[in-house]
C-alpha cells in the first residue's frame, strides 16, 4: 500500500478505521484540524477495485479507483495522517475513549470514524474470471455509477425477489435488452413483482445460473431450462453486500436492520465519541458521498472533542 504507511502510536487524538474515501477524506480533515490521527486500513476499499469511475466530479476521462485511492492516501499522509496497514479487530471504550487492537498492536483513541464500508456478495465464480471480468465491463456491481455505460446493451441483472426486480428496474431506463436471471433455482417472485418485470420487457430466467466465461463481447452463463448458454454485454449481480458494522454492534451502537450503521445528520452513532461515514451507514452507496460523509463526520469529532477539552474553536 502506497502513501505513507507508517507506526502507529500509542495514543490519538482520532482514530480512523478504513482508508477508502469516506475514512480518507476524513483523515485529510482531520489532519488538517491539527488532531494527532490514524488510518488503520486493511488495503480492502471496495473503490480499489472499480476499473475505471466516469461519475466522480473533477476527472472528465474517468478515473481508476485504486489511482483515486492512492491520490487519497498520499493526501492524507501530506497532511501529517498516519497510516497502517491492518485490520481492527477489537474496538472498546475505556475512560478516555477508546482502545482498538489489531495484528500489529493497540492503539488509544479519544474518539473513532468507522469507515469500513461492505463487501459485494459475488457469483460463484473464482478469482481470476471475476477480476478480469470486472476488468472488462462484463461484470458490473454499480448501476448507479456505470449504467450508462451499458446503455443500449445486452444486459443481465443475477437476482430475484424485490431485490432484483429493483435493480431490473432500475436499468431498464439505459435499455431494453434486459434479462432478471434467478441465481440458483426458480424465481421467488410474487405475481405483483412479475408483472412489473412484463410491464417493462423485463425477460425472467430460472436459475441455478452457473459455467460463467469470458467471450468476445461479453460474459456467458448456463441457466434456465435444459441449461442453455446465454451471453450478455454486463452482467449486473444484485445479490447484497456484507456490511461491516461489526465494530460499531460491539460498542452497542444501534444499526439499521440491514446491518448499516444508523447515525444523526452529523454522523454520529449512538456511542459518544464514535462517528460513522460511507458504504457502512445508510444511504447512497457513492464515492462523493462517502467523501461527503467522511468530512462532515471528521468535523463533528472536532467540534465535539472541542468541548469535551475546552479547545479554542
Amino acid at each position: 500500500m502506497s502513501g505513507g504507511t507508517a507506526p502507529a502510536p500509542a495514543a490519538c487524538d482520532a482514530l480512523v478505521v478504513g482508508g477508502g474515501p469516506a475514512g480518507l477524506t476524513a483523515a485529510i480533515y482531520l489532519a488538517r484540524f491539527h488532531l494527532t490521527t490514524v488510518v488503520v486500513d486493511a488495503g480492502r476499499s471496495r473503490a480499489s477495485t472499480i476499473p475505471r469511475t466516469r461519475n466522480h466530479a473533477g476527472y472528465p476521462g474517468g478515473v481508476a479507483g485504486a489511482d483515486l485511492v492512492a491520490a487519497m492516501r498520499a493526501q492524507a499522509a501530506g497532511q501529517g495522517a498516519r497510516l497502517v496497514v491492518g485490520h481492527v479487530e477489537t474496538l472498546a471504550q475505556d475512560d478516555d475513549g477508546f482502545v482498538a487492537t489489531w495484528d500489529g498492536g493497540t492503539l488509544r483513541a479519544a474518539a473513532v470514524v468507522l469507515a469500513t464500508g461492505v463487501v459485494n456478495r459475488r457469483p460463484p465464480i473464482d478469482d481470476a474470471l471475476h477480476d478480469a471480468a470486472l476488468a472488462a465491463g462484463a461484470l458490473r456491481y454499480c448501476p448507479v455509477c456505470d449504467g450508462f455505460e451499458v446503455t443500449d446493451a445486452r444486459v443481465a441483472v443475477l437476482g430475484t425477489g424485490e431485490h432484483g426486480v429493483r435493480e431490473a428496474l432500475f436499468l431498464r431506463s439505459y435499455t431494453a435488452d434486459l434479462t432478471l436471471i434467478a441465481p440458483d433455482g426458480p424465481h421467488a417472485l410474487d405475481a405483483g413483482e412479475r408483472a412489473r418485470l412484463a410491464e417493462a420487457g423485463i425477460a425472467a430466467v430460472d436459475g441455478p445460473a452457473r459455467g460463467y466465461r469470458l467471450v468476445d463481447g461479453g460474459l456467458a452463463l448456463t441457466a434456465g431450462e435444459g441449461a442453455r448458454e446465454l451471453t450478455f454485454a454486463s452482467l449486473y449481480p444484485a445479490l447484497g453486500s456484507h456490511i461491516r458494522s461489526g465494530l460499531a454492534a460491539s460498542l452497542g451502537a444501534a444499526t439499521a436492520d440491514a446491518g448499516c450503521v444508523t447515525v444523526d445528520d452529523h454522523q454520529r452513532t449512538t456511542v459518544p465519541g464514535l462517528y460513522a461515514a460511507g458504504d457502512v451507514v445508510v444511504g447512497l452507496d457513492q464515492i462523493s458521498h462517502a467523501m461527503g460523509e467522511g468530512g462532515v463526520a471528521a468535523t463533528t469529532l472536532r467540534n465535539d472533542l472541542a468541548e469535551r477539552r475546552r479547545l479554542w474553536r
